[in-house]
């Protein structure tokens, strides 16, 4: 099978993923959640002419010029309005966000009054008709949409959402990803490891990408290097109801790469088989029903670098989010040697410098070194059979923070 150009690889990826179905969750549950259905206000909004401010409630012509002497008749505090109506030279001590009474049309700050005694009260300062009233409907009424679907729900919106009286919303429904670690060599961390056992790794920082977007991670654990522990452990991501089964390792072509094997055993249908990228070439992708196969490199660093290229994309679609991988433009602060027909994804650390961003590659880039992975910031993109450049030359930089 060719070596698939990474933009096909993630359009075949891509292909039919639109966003799962919405299901209603507790608005105290739905922070960071996708609307899978408009917002609408149940209510209007304030649902009275209401205080903006401390004050007192009166008649604009009793308040448009200064002094002015006024009886208090009434008290107006939030969540209990004057039953009464303001005439003629009176007024009502009203708190921020009470209903403002009948006859009423004006507040004047607590600041412009000064307290004569017996219930009077001298108005200091004029007010103008209206001023610190906010009007019945201000923010919204009832029946206006507020939210439109495909919206995340950031604090705000959330808020927004509450206001309206919606004790529960219609989101899209984060998609589940099921991950199955591969080989007899891997202990989880916190293990006594033998002489020829390393440490499990990969599925945190996948699961961490999933977590990213808003997905769902269902860590399944590490399946020895045999068909049949391999095949149980995608028994049960089916039965879990996974959307996608990502495999990590087991996916070249060596003897104990049997991932290919069990899934296609298992009904999947084999969409494409290694990719032509630095790292990641061993990356698969084929479909079991409607469940997506993604099968990554055992090597850390391919598995995260894949990760980033292609369970991210996938996952925001499905999640119903809007979602651009992050390319910049930058200069080399090193030469680069001309590429050969893989797409390379260099790791490097990204700067600004004199207003503009330098790209410093690190000197070795072996797909199993992790903790320079962790100290990069970006990734320089080098097409297929770019030729070699020198420092100061343009290039594009995929950025991972």
């Amino acid at each position: 099978m060719a070596l698939v150009p990474v933009a096909e690889a993630l359009e075949r990826l891509l292909d039919g993923a639109t966003a799962l179905p919405g299901e209603s969750v507790p608005i105290a549950e739905a922070a960071g959640r996708v609307l899978a259905e408009p917002v609408v206000a149940l209510r209007t909004q304030p649902p009275f002419n209401a205080s903006a401010m401390d004050g007192y409630a009166a008649r604009f012509a009793d308040v448009a010029s200064a002094p002015a002497r006024l009886s208090v008749i009434g008290m107006a505090p939030a969540g209990s309005g004057f039953a009464g109506s303001v005439g003629k030279g009176e007024a009502v001590r009203i708190f921020t966000g009470a209903p403002l009474p009948e006859g009423a049309d004006t507040v004047v700050i607590q600041e412009n009054v000064r307290d004569l005694g017996g219930g009077g009260i001298e108005v200091t300062e004029p007010t103008a008709q209206g001023r610190n009233v906010r009007r019945r409907g201000l923010d919204f009424g009832q029946g206006d949409l507020l939210l439109e679907k495909g919206r995340q729900l950031d604090p705000a919106a959330l808020s927004l959402a509450a206001s309206a009286n919606h004790p529960s919303l219609n989101v899209v429904r984060r998609p589940l990803v099921a991950i199955i670690a591969t080989g007899d060599e891997l202990l989880p961390p916190g293990s006594a490891l033998g002489p020829d056992q390393i440490i499990s790794s990969n599925a945190y920082g996948v699961t961490a990408t999933a977590q990213s977007v808003g997905a769902r991670a269902l860590d399944l654990g590490i399946a020895a290097d045999r068909q049949h522990a391999i095949a149980a452990l995608v028994k049960k991501a089916v039965s879990a109801g996974a959307d996608i089964i990502v495999t990590l390792g087991g996916a070249s072509v060596g003897d104990h790469d049997l991932i290919h094997d069990v899934l296609t055993g298992e009904g999947m249908q084999l969409d494409f088989w290694k990719i032509a990228m630095r790292p990641g070439k061993p990356l698969m992708f084929g479909r079991l029903g409607n469940i997506r196969c993604l099968g990554l490199p055992g090597n850390p660093v391919a598995s995260l670098v894949c990760s980033q290229l292609f369970l991210k994309p996938l996952l925001a679609r499905l999640g119903g989010r809007n979602y651009r991988q992050d390319i910049r433009t930058a200069r080399l602060a090193a030469a680069m040697h001309a590429n050969d027909l893989r797409q390379d994804y260099v790791r490097a650390v990204v700067r600004e410098e004199a207003g503009q961003l330098v790209a410093t590659p690190f000197g070795i880039q072996d797909s199993s070194m992790l903790r320079m992975l962790a100290e990069a910031n970006g990734l320089i993109v080098r097409e297929p059979f770019a030729p070699a450049a020198e420092a100061g030359a343009e290039c594009s930089v995929l950025m991972l923070r």
